[in-house]
């Protein structure tokens, strides 16, 4: 048996119930270049540490462009120059990586925010468009992206696992399609802060933004790990405040507001046991939730 990135592997069967993960937290400035360096460097030091699958923010390669209408971002094809050097940085680090989320030029000429999901050789897994689109003040997003159509499960050797972005996290539905596509995983690629001149009159919005997303872990069994940015982007303050939480709620990590790569080791096994102790999902009743999609 082979020992790799904190796993046990064994003619590619998971022999192991312990999971490390590793976020990468990070701010962004005006070279997108630059930017991407970064995170690889970062991904790196994460697959050092012990991760068997990494997770980059949200539009990682640069500023977050959608606070501001009439902005001249660069997007790119998929597969294009940025998901080429994320291959290579899985490859070379051996791991899974969640390629946070990056502006996509799709054919026919439409534009998605678009995460894209790599396993421990650098081959695409697969990819996910972002469905939930927000549209307000400093997020200005349905101005730049199209409404992405389908969820997906991507399975890697240490965990099956599932992405949703940002805003996607205030929805309860995403994620119970993606447990009962079987993911042990959600990771929430975000770009998420305050605003100058937009005050949090309806409560602490960094508080909420966390607790909601534990209940979707609570409710799916399922462990959650959201990765924010961190930084000054104009108006924007983005808190960090990365986390991972478990399959009950309980965060085994969360890192501050500063640039750094954040570690959880959780134990897969948690789910299978809170499933069969809760029955949160044996007890569901589908037939009653048809108004959901009228």
């Amino acid at each position: 048996m082979k020992k790799e990135g904190g796993r046990t592997r064994s003619g590619g069967s998971r022999a192991t119930n312990e999971l490390t993960l590793g976020l990468v937290q990070m701010a962004m400035g005006d070279d997108q270049d630059a930017n991407i360096s970064k995170a690889v460097t970062m991904v790196a030091e994460a697959a050092r540490r012990g991760a068997s699958l990494v997770c980059l923010p949200e539009l990682f390669a640069s500023r977050y462009f959608p606070q501001d209408r009439g902005s001249k971002p660069r997007a790119e094809p998929v597969p294009g120059p940025t998901t080429r050097r994320l291959a290579e940085a899985a490859r070379e680090s051996n791991v899974a990586l969640v390629g946070g989320s990056l502006y996509e030029k799709a054919p026919g000429g439409r534009f998605y925010n678009t995460s894209v999901v790599f396993d421990e050789m650098g081959s695409v897994l697969g990819k996910y468009r972002k469905v939930q689109v927000p549209q307000d003040e400093s997020f200005y997003e349905k101005d730049y992206f199209s409404s992405g159509k389908t969820y997906s499960v991507f399975k890697t050797t240490s965990a099956d696992v599932g992405v949703l972005i940002c805003f996607d996290q205030w929805y309860p539905e995403p994620a119970r399609v993606i447990k009962l596509m079987g993911a042990d995983v959600l990771f929430y690629p975000t770009a998420i802060g305050t605003v100058d001149g937009i005050e949090e009159t309806e409560g602490d919005w960094k508080e909420a933004w966390e607790l909601v997303q534990r209940g979707h872990a609570i409710s799916n069994s399922m462990i959650v790990a959201a990765v924010n940015r961190v930084g000054k982007e104009g108006r924007m303050s983005f808190w960090g405040g990365s986390f991972v939480s478990d399959q009950f709620g309980r965060v085994l990590a969360r890192a501050d507001d500063r640039e750094q790569v954040l570690m959880a080791t959780c134990d897969l096994g948690l789910g299978t046991r809170v499933e069969e102790g809760w029955g949160f999902l044996r007890n569901r009743k589908p037939g009653t939730y048809r108004r959901l999609t009228t």
